[in-house]
C-alpha cells in the first residue's frame, strides 16, 4: 500500500463520517428548519419538490454518499455523484451567503463558501479515485 493509498483510505473514512453526520443533521428539526429556509425562491414554485422534501432528499443523499465512499465497488461512481451533489446544493449555500442578516453564522461569505465546496469536491474525488 502506497502513501497515496493510505491517505485516500483515511480520507474516505473522514469524508464518510462528515457526509453521514451532515446528512443526519437534515433530520434534526431545528437544523432542518434552517435548511428549508435556505432553499432559494427560484426553487419554491409549482412543479418543484417542497423545501421539506428537498432537505430530506439531500440528507439521504449525504448519508448514502458517505456510506458509498466506503464500498469499494461503488466508490468511483459515488465520488462523482457526491461532486454533482455539491454542485446541486450550492445555490442554497449562495442564497444563504447573500442573506447574512437572515442566516447568521450559516451565511458563510460567498467566496470562502465556493472555495470550500471546490476543495471538498477535490477531496471527494481524491478519496474516490485514490
Amino acid at each position: 500500500m502506497t502513501a497515496v493509498d493510505v491517505v485516500a483510505a483515511v480520507l474516505r473514512v473522514v469524508l464518510a463520517v462528515l457526509f453521514v453526520g451532515m446528512g443526519v443533521l437534515h433530520f434534526v428539526p431545528s437544523v432542518a428548519r434552517g435548511m428549508r429556509a435556505m432553499i432559494p425562491p427560484m426553487f419554491r414554485r409549482p412543479g418543484w419538490p417542497s423545501p421539506h422534501a428537498l432537505v430530506v432528499l439531500t440528507g439521504l443523499c449525504e448519508i448514502l454518499g458517505g456510506i458509498g465512499l466506503l464500498v469499494p465497488g461503488l466508490r468511483l461512481v459515488v465520488g462523482v455523484l457526491l461532486v454533482l451533489f455539491l454542485i446541486a446544493v450550492f445555490p442554497a449555500n449562495a442564497y444563504a451567503a447573500a442573506n447574512p442578516e437572515r442566516f447568521g453564522r450559516t451565511a458563510i461569505p460567498f467566496l470562502p463558501r465556493l472555495v470550500g465546496q471546490v476543495v471538498l469536491g477535490a477531496l471527494v474525488l481524491l478519496a474516490a479515485f485514490g
